[in-house]
């Protein structure tokens, strides 16, 4: 279906019983609601609510980096619950959706009922990761390539060698030709990558610490997050708090470990 939210029209995946407690997920680039398929089966009996974020709609797809800005996209996620007239929702992000899906848990606690994050740790975590530990600044160098204008045709060039790349060649379990195909819709990718130039320090620095129930996923063979800022999230989260690591998987996490990462997802929804 399609919500509205002020100027802009999101696609948005909504199952489930309209009087059910909603779940809101939130993905990660380069990808879109369509990365939680494998994950959605655990949700039974839950309202389901997933969207194509900003940049990822057609008609959501703004000119200009600053209109990507964390500030904005949380307002995004504000503004489809408040559209779908959700109070409160149950938040999962992964990749830029859990950087999404933090700000939401740590600033506006009303909203969420509980937390999920996947792969990207609470960012005063991260933040301090990059100061103080020279492998997450090494993994990170791709941030500021994936920022670079024009980055997005390299990206596309040979048949989108480049954004195949980013999933190894061997990982059946995503559906690399989906996204590839939605990438390659004039101005897609561009719009995408904007999330990376819109990135300020400012936006993050002071996010406080999180008082919700909070369950954070990291993988060991993640490739652009490391251990420091998954074991520094738990400084900052004050509320009834688990981590797990997922042994032997890499950074796609919805798609590559669905059978593991639903469980644990279930769990903490029905505590």
């Amino acid at each position: 279906m399609q919500v509205t939210v002020g100027p802009h029209v999101f696609d948005v995946v909504v199952d489930g019983p309209a009087d059910a407690p909603a779940v809101l997920l939130l993905h990660g680039f380069p990808q879109s609601a369509h990365s939680w398929r494998a994950v959605r089966p655990f949700l039974d009996g839950y309202r389901v609510i997933a969207p194509d974020q900003r940049g990822y709609s057609p008609g959501a797809r703004p000119a200009g980096t600053e209109a990507y800005r964390l500030p904005e996209l949380v307002a995004d996620a504000l503004g489809l619950l408040d559209a779908l007239g959700v109070e409160q929702a149950h938040v999962v992000g992964h990749d830029w959706g859990a950087a999404v899906a933090w700000q939401l848990g740590a600033r506006h606690s009303p909203r969420v009922r509980t937390l999920t994050t996947v792969s990207v740790p609470h960012p005063r975590a991260f933040v301090e990761a990059l100061r103080t530990d020279a492998d997450q600044r090494q993994r990170s160098l791709y941030m500021r390539e994936f920022a670079t204008p024009g980055y997005d045709a390299r990206m596309l060039a040979d048949d989108a060698a480049g954004l195949r790349g980013l999933f190894g060649g061997s990982l059946p379990s995503v559906d690399v030709e989906h996204l590839v195909a939605r990438a390659q819709q004039p101005g897609a990718l561009a719009a995408w990558l904007q999330w990376y130039a819109a990135q300020r320090l400012e936006d993050i620095a002071d996010t406080p610490a999180v008082g919700v129930p909070t369950l954070h996923v990291w993988s060991d063979g993640d490739a652009a997050l490391g251990r420091a800022g998954a074991l520094g999230t738990a400084a900052w989260v004050t509320g009834p708090y688990r981590f797990e690591v997922l042994e032997g998987v890499s950074h796609w996490v919805p798609e590559e470990a669905a059978d593991r990462l639903g469980p644990l997802l279930a769990a903490h929804l029905a505590r």
